[in-house]
């Protein structure tokens, strides 16, 4: 059995390597390097704008939305981030200085500026080829601009033409089948495991905790995962059991106080060590772009290191590009389709250049990592244990470490809102597949399978788990890359129409039905 184990685990580990390494993180960044051209540098050029659009359109009585059977523009936003930000934004900033060191924070920051746009795009795309679903809620995401946007493309070959209808189906239903496993994996046990880990690592109940049920390997399931995993199944099943607009309103509620928390203690433990910030800044911007990098292999492959960590980890981070942000994001009430791409450049910047950034600035300013050497002066400190450690070198008290409860707090809301919102996403996927009627059945398995990441002792589900995450986003940038076309015109409409006021006729679907309801009620807003 360790044999097959094994071999499981070396097959999987050279998929994921060709998937993240090989082929995704340049794919990625690629593909916003190529859409930030194509759209004019949208992000920067339009700054103002899409700021003005998202948070400041929250206080515009004129919201552009469409009406019933949809979520709000912020509860969309909310339930993304909620998917998004989540372990990766505390561990994995973490991980990424421990492996790359500090200068893997600029590369998540090159990531997370170029992503944006890719973000925007498949945003844009997934509500312009959104579709009403059975129950009057909007069904969109890549599953659909894979489907209709390939398939419309136009080719002076009727053969290419249909190759790419054919391709636009195939890489759809991939897609949904990905998404769905990854949802039960990295989006459900992955985050139930590091919620369960970190609880019992910050407080203890030796009457659960001393109660082993079973043990494998010298691993060891305590009663105390067990009730910790049955508490949270049971939390979820309330909520992801009740449907899309019970996830929204959970998250419209639960995302801002927990970004409101996380960004007030990071700041408070920032300003205890304001003296190291410009050294931390120094130390970021130093690392990334080694001199020494130019000499001989060794060096290079270090500076390489350092990059491949901070893409990785920034693309992990906001996901932009894989494709399942889309999917809550189509359920949007909104209008204009670069509306929604713009409330992605937000989220995309909230998550990584606000909530990544300062976990950085946290680790780096501590003093649990040394700006001049290198080195983690707390050893054994990796992941969310030295963001652990960096909030303790303020907040112990005595015996007490506050800062130990502060960061299990925040993982438990970050990880919990993760698995939440990647319910939506999986629950969607299985919909394009098997239909509405059947999505109840795989809701169940997923409240269900939480108890498995309580439980689970093998490290090869989470390695698996990635792997599927990053499987999904081949479909999605393929379709991406090749509707970029749309995207640019898309957006040139809307420049044209919003922000040089011609009187032009507006591109919202893909669809002639939904274009022309939509186009009316826009009419008659005006």
């Amino acid at each position: 059995m360790g044999e097959i184990m094994k071999t499981v685990e070396n097959i999987n580990g050279a998929i994921n390597d060709l998937i993240w390494l090989k082929i995704g993180i340049f794919l990625l960044i690629g593909t916003g390097i190529f859409l930030t051209a194509a759209t004019g540098f949208f992000q920067l050029t339009h700054i103002g704008h899409w700021f003005k659009e998202t948070i400041g359109g929250l206080f515009n009585k004129k919201s552009y939305a469409i009406s019933g059977g949809s979520v709000s523009q912020f509860q969309a936003l909310c339930t993304t981030l909620a998917a998004t930000i989540g372990v990766g934004n505390i561990a994995g900033v973490a991980d990424a200085i421990v492996i790359g060191g500090p200068g893997a924070v600029f590369w998540m920051w090159v990531a997370a500026f170029f992503g944006m746009m890719t973000g925007y795009s498949e945003n844009l795309l997934g509500v312009y080829f959104r579709q009403r679903s059975a129950n009057g809620e909007w069904s969109g995401g890549a599953m659909y601009y894979l489907k209709y946007g390939l398939g419309s493309i136009e080719c002076r070959s009727k053969i290419l033409s249909s190759l790419l209808k054919k391709l636009g189906k195939i890489l759809a239903v991939l897609f949904a089948y990905f998404c769905v496993l990854a949802s039960l994996g990295i989006g459900n046990m992955g985050q139930v495991d590091k919620i369960v880990a970190n609880i019992e690592l910050a407080i203890d109940f030796p009457v659960l905790s001393s109660r082993v049920i079973y043990s494998s390997g010298g691993q060891a399931i305590t009663l105390y995962s067990l009730t910790i995993g049955l508490v949270i199944m049971l939390a979820a099943g309330l909520i992801i059991l009740g449907g899309l607009k019970r996830i929204a309103s959970f998250a419209e509620k639960i995302v801002p106080i927990m970004v409101i928390l996380f960004v007030s203690g990071s700041v408070f433990i920032i300003l205890a060590n304001c003296g190291k910030i410009g050294d931390a800044f120094a130390t970021i911007l130093v690392t990334a772009f080694k001199p020494s990098a130019i000499f001989g292999g060794g060096c290079g492959f270090t500076v390489s290191r350092v990059i491949t960590a901070g893409f990785k980890r920034g693309v992990f981070s906001n996901e932009a590009g894989l494709g399942s942000s889309t999917i809550i994001n189509s359920s949007s009430n909104v209008k204009e389709p670069v509306k929604q791409g713009m409330w992605s450049i937000f989220q995309v910047f909230t998550d990584t250049m606000v909530i990544c950034t300062l976990t950085a600035l946290t680790i780096l300013t501590s003093g649990v990592y040394d700006l001049k050497t290198g080195a983690i002066t707390e050893n054994g400190a990796t992941g969310s244990t030295l963001v652990t450690a960096a909030f303790n070198r303020v907040l112990s008290f005595g015996n007490f470490d506050f800062g130990g409860i502060f960061v299990a707090v925040a993982i438990l809301l970050f990880a919990f809102t993760t698995l939440i919102g990647w319910s939506h996403y999986g629950a969607r996927a299985f919909e394009y597949l098997f239909g509405t009627k059947y999505t109840t059945v795989y809701k169940i398995v997923f409240v269900a399978t939480i108890v498995l990441g309580a439980v689970m002792t093998s490290s090869i589900a989470w390695d698996i788990s990635d792997t599927f995450n990053g499987l999904m986003m081949i479909p999605s940038l393929i379709g991406i890359i090749l509707l970029s076309k749309t995207v640019v015109r898309v957006t040139r409409n809307y420049i044209d129409r919003r922000l040089k006021g011609k009187d032009i006729a507006p591109l919202l679907s893909f669809h002639e039905n939904i274009q022309n309801q939509l186009e009316a009620e826009l009419y008659l807003e005006k």
